[in-house]
């Protein structure tokens, strides 16, 4: 039993508490002078590695803190996770045990990629920062397969652990800095990207050598579309102080062959903008599509092609059938959830975004896909003419100045419908300049002679004429009764309205 006999006198508490206090004094004195003198005596690198590695051995668990930083926020890419990503890259030494590496074809220098469980320690202003990347696996929902096993999904994030004290400077200095840095190191080693949505994901670099100097469009239009994509990517501050999502929609329209997959690769080439090509067609529902969009990155082309026969939209009075009513758009891939995707809310997920439609028919396109905001800018990407014949006979066989055989492929190519394609065709079959024209030549007088002559003629003025011929053109057209005459007036009507 505890007595008060057994307590320590006040005396010997006080003596013991004045000798414990003097020799704390004493050591915090000689560490103070040991300090100093390690100052003097060591190299500075030297004594931070000391200092930090004595730190992470006796420091408290309440002197660090730690962020972390996962892959993705919901649907959407954490930007802050895809710059450390790119950041820590050049903080890895070649000199390590294990190593993680890729290199793109036309790449120069090997990329290195933090690992899982990896730890990296950087230092930005004298301070010391930890990282660790995580890796993580769970069960997809309702991915659960009793034959053949559950399916998982993996679950990236990097942890950042730092002290306490610089908490502040982290968030205003520290993480300000890597997302700056790794868009410089993103620009200098920029590959530009070409990515599949729909049944299948997948991703490899575009290597389309299309530039708009290569492209054989009319003049005057190749120059109007990089004006508009050079004002389009300048108004940032524009689009958010009227209200608008940064993006921006363009309709290229033509015959096969006339340059339109071409002309998205120069847009990309131009802009350093990564594809996105979206399958329609193999998307079961408003939902999908959704999810599809939200993936996508900022400063990126979205290319649906043959948007005319690409799927069957069930249009606006069909959606309201009573076998859809409860499960509401998101059961379906309707015209609603398209036109919400290109001008909804849907389309504020991201900026800096340019989205592509592609058609061969115009005028089978549900009128409330072409209206401005939706598509923005229609481009009829029409048969070969004379400029653009220059300028794939430049591409293909180096001819700055007119050529002899100039003036009667003029002549043909107002005669007669030539695709960019089936020239370019037609000058690579030989290498010699005169032997290619004259090819060319055979090969447009035999289309001339199976009877395309007149329409050919008729089909070129397509979206190249001016507005002072074009009564004439129509005129013309009007006075052929015939079932061929007949047929090309309603194609140079569609290509007149807009």
């Amino acid at each position: 039993m505890f007595s008060l006999a057994d307590m320590p006198s006040t005396t010997s508490v006080l003596s013991a508490y004045t000798a414990f206090t003097a020799f704390a004094v004493l050591m915090r004195t000689v560490v103070t002078e040991l300090q100093a003198i390690a100052n003097q005596l060591v190299p500075e690198g030297i004594r931070d590695k000391v200092l930090s590695k004595l730190g992470s051995l006796f420091c408290t668990v309440t002197s660090r803190a730690s962020l972390v930083i996962d892959e993705y926020n919901g649907l959407t890419s954490n930007e802050i996770f895809e710059a450390s990503e790119v950041y820590l890259g050049t903080k890895l030494s070649p000199s390590a045990d294990r190593l993680k590496i890729s290199k793109a074809a036309e790449e120069k220098a090997l990329s290195f990629i933090i690992t899982k469980g990896e730890k990296i320690t950087d230092t930005f202003e004298g301070i010391e920062f930890i990282w660790e990347l995580i890796v993580s696996e769970s069960k997809k929902p309702g991915g659960y397969n009793y034959d053949q096993g559950s399916e998982t999904t993996e679950h990236r994030s990097f942890e950042l652990s730092f002290n306490k004290k610089f908490r502040e400077m982290v968030f205003t200095s520290y993480i300000p800095f890597v997302l700056e840095r790794s868009r410089a190191i993103k620009e200098e080693k920029k590959t530009i990207k070409l990515h599949s949505l729909g049944n299948w994901h997948a991703s490899v670099n575009l290597e389309h050598p299309s530039t708009f100097e290569t492209l054989a469009i009319d003049r005057e239009l190749k120059n109007e579309l990089i004006e508009d994509l050079d004002r389009f990517v300048r108004r940032k501050d524009y689009y958010r102080r009227v209200g608008k999502a940064w993006k921006r929609g363009y309709l290229l329209y033509g015959p096969p062959g006339t340059g339109k997959s071409s002309l998205i690769a120069a847009m990309a080439n131009y802009l350093k903008f990564d594809i996105y090509d979206l399958d329609l067609a193999s998307l079961q529902s408003n939902l999908e599509l959704q999810s599809l969009l939200a993936t996508t990155k900022n400063r990126s082309i979205l290319v649906i092609e043959d948007i005319d026969c690409s799927i069957e939209l069930q249009n606006r009075n069909a959606e309201q059938w009573p076998h859809t009513h409860n499960q509401g758009d998101q059961s379906q891939l309707t015209l609603s959830g398209l036109l919400n995707f290109i001008d909804g809310l849907w389309s504020c997920c991201g900026d800096e975004r340019i989205i592509v439609f592609t058609t061969n028919y115009k005028d089978k396109l549900e009128p409330a896909l072409l209206r401005p905001g939706r598509m923005d800018m229609h481009i009829h990407m029409s048969y070969c003419t004379p400029s653009g014949f220059r300028v794939l006979a430049s591409n293909y066989h180096g001819l700055k100045d007119d050529h002899c055989n100039f003036t009667e492929i003029d002549k043909l190519l107002g005669e007669v419908e030539v695709t960019p394609a089936e020239i370019a065709e037609e000058l690579m079959k030989s290498e010699e300049a005169d032997v290619a024209l004259q090819g060319l030549i055979n090969f447009m007088q035999q289309k001339k002679k199976t009877g395309q002559g007149d329409e050919g003629k008729v089909g070129r003025d397509i979206g190249i004429c001016s507005e002072e011929i074009k009564p004439m053109v129509e005129k013309r057209v009007v006075k052929n009764k015939n079932k061929k005459r007949r047929k090309v007036k309603k194609q140079v009507v569609r290509g007149w309205v807009s």
